[in-house]
């Protein structure tokens, strides 16, 4: 093998990412394979193989990366840091199809699904997650390992710190230059929640208007 790209997650997500890198140029004359540390789980799946960490490893290729399609943040961060310790870089995924406008600064390992948008002056961080039809808006800054899940629409001037979820079609409302809408290191989103005030960490909210889902 000369080239090898690791989707680690051979999961739902990691089955729909798949796709996307085999269509990029970035990807070309590349194999691209599965790494799952569940022992459950065996190949190939929708034709590629299945591997675990260590296999992966020992792999006889000149050149390997791997992109991390796991949603959990805080699994994320284990497996990017694994990676590194390795000597394995990131491979980023975007979609052919995305439209990114001017100064937009991203971290290494994202995936940029089918249809997402990102307007201009935005800073996003490390291995950022943003699935289809995501769209952040103007004047955002995103930490790290942020997921944006489905549908996500984040308006202009929000802040999100490392490790927040954001649910399917969840609106952020568009914050200002003195005064941005922030959302808390490692808050969850609900599915369809309409966020209207800044959002504490580590909370979950939901419902429209958001509120805190109490335990």
């Amino acid at each position: 093998m000369n080239k090898v790209i690791g989707v680690y997650g051979a999961s739902g997500f990691g089955r729909e990412v798949v796709p996307v890198i085999r269509s990029s140029s970035k990807a070309a004359g590349a194999q691209i394979v599965f790494v799952d540390d569940s022992a459950s789980i065996a190949g190939p799946i929708n034709g590629h193989p299945v591997y675990q960490w260590l296999e992966f490893l020992a792999l006889n290729s000149s050149e390997k990366s791997v992109v991390i399609a796991i949603a959990d943040a805080r699994v994320r961060l284990l497996l990017a840091d694994r990676c590194r310790e390795a000597g394995i870089p990131m491979f980023d995924v975007t979609a052919s199809n995305i439209f990114t406008g001017d100064d937009i600064q991203i971290g290494e390992g994202c995936i940029l699904q089918p249809f997402v948008t990102l307007t201009s002056n935005i800073v996003i961080g490390r291995c950022f997650h943003a699935n289809i039809y995501s769209y952040v808006a103007h004047d955002c800054r995103i930490g790290d390992f942020v997921t944006f899940a489905p549908g996500v629409m984040c308006n202009g001037n929000v802040h999100i710190a490392d490790h927040a979820y954001i649910g399917t079609g969840a609106v952020l409302r568009q914050g200002s230059p003195d005064k941005p809408l922030t959302i808390g290191e490692g808050a969850t989103i609900g599915m369809g929640a309409v966020v209207t005030k800044d959002v504490p960490p580590g909370v979950t909210v939901v419902g429209n208007p958001a509120r805190i889902l109490e335990k």
